[in-house]
Order: structure tokens, then C-alpha cells, then sequence
């Protein structure tokens, strides 16, 4: 799976807006420069963010947008999920489409079905807050380098 940029920088902008004080609207045009992402771009992706209860948007002079919410309360999941970002790594298009392959699930659609569920659950579990505190690990469960075996790990020569 391969996240789209709608996701990404969704995630982005969000932790940028996080990050800037609670009662100040922070304008589009200042996380678009700090992020490198295209205002037309974020502007697209903060409607859909403001549809979804995520930020809230003040007028005028000092206008942009704010958290609705502390970071705390905000998963990533959410995010995701108002951009339309989806999790899942099968190329079938599920239970209302067709199936991996002509006539048939391909032999590692189970495979990857519980790979999209385990992104989707660690996304809904992870806040924003965890985001700006620079999530070290995610909570119960191990590093990365926990399922290496050190004896079968050959260097390239």
C-alpha cells in the first residue's frame, strides 16, 4: 500500500496546525510554506477536514483554521478518514466488487486484508499528540528490530 498525498498531507497540515498555539486560526497559506504543500492543494483538503468536525475555520483578517478538538482527542485514523484515505492493501475492490483475480480471491488476499487491518488499527490509536511527540514506538507494540534475528541477518559485501 502506498498512502496518496491526500493522506499524507492531510496528516501534515493537521500536525502543523497542532503544533501552533490552540487559540490563534493559523492561515492556509502559512502551513502550506512551512509543509511545501500547494495552497489549492490544502485548501481542498481542509474542506473536507472541516466537513468532518476536525478543524474549524475563522473569518476575517486573523482568519485559518484551528483545531476543533485537542490533539490528544484526534486520531490519524480520522484524518484519514475524512480525506477518504483508505487502508486497504487488496487490489479487489472487496465485498461490493470484483474479486483479486478473474472469477477468484488471489492466494494472499487474506494476507494482505489483515495487513490493511493492523495499518487501520494502529492509525486509530495513534493521536495527534502522539504525532508531535515524536511516537518513539507505538504502544504494545514491539520495535521494529524485535522481529529480527541477529544470527540471520547477512551484511552485503
Amino acid at each position: 500500500m502506498e498512502l496518496n498525498t491526500k493522506g499524507r498531507y492531510a496528516v501534515m497540515a493537521m500536525a502543523d496546525l497542532a503544533s501552533q498555539p490552540a487559540s490563534e486560526a493559523i492561515p492556509l497559506p502559512a502551513i502550506a510554506e512551512r509543509q511545501q504543500i500547494s495552497i489549492a492543494y490544502l485548501e481542498q483538503i481542509f474542506i473536507r477536514l472541516r466537513r468532518a468536525g476536525l478543524v474549524e475555520s475563522a473569518r476575517g483578517r486573523s482568519g485559518g483554521y484551528r483545531l476543533s478538538r485537542p490533539a490528544a482527542s484526534i486520531v490519524v485514523a480520522d484524518i484519514m478518514s475524512a480525506v477518504e484515505e483508505d487502508t486497504r492493501m487488496t487490489r479487489c475492490r472487496g465485498e461490493d466488487g470484483a474479486p483479486c483475480l478473474p472469477g477468484h480471491r488471489c492466494l494472499t488476499h487474506n494476507l494482505w486484508e489483515a495487513l490493511g487491518a493492523q495499518i487501520a488499527g494502529f492509525l486509530g490509536t495513534v493521536t495527534l499528540q502522539d504525532v508531535l511527540d515524536g511516537l518513539p514506538t507505538h504502544r504494545g507494540t514491539p520495535p521494529v528490530d524485535a522481529f529480527i534475528n541477529p544470527a540471520e541477518v547477512r551484511t552485503a559485501r
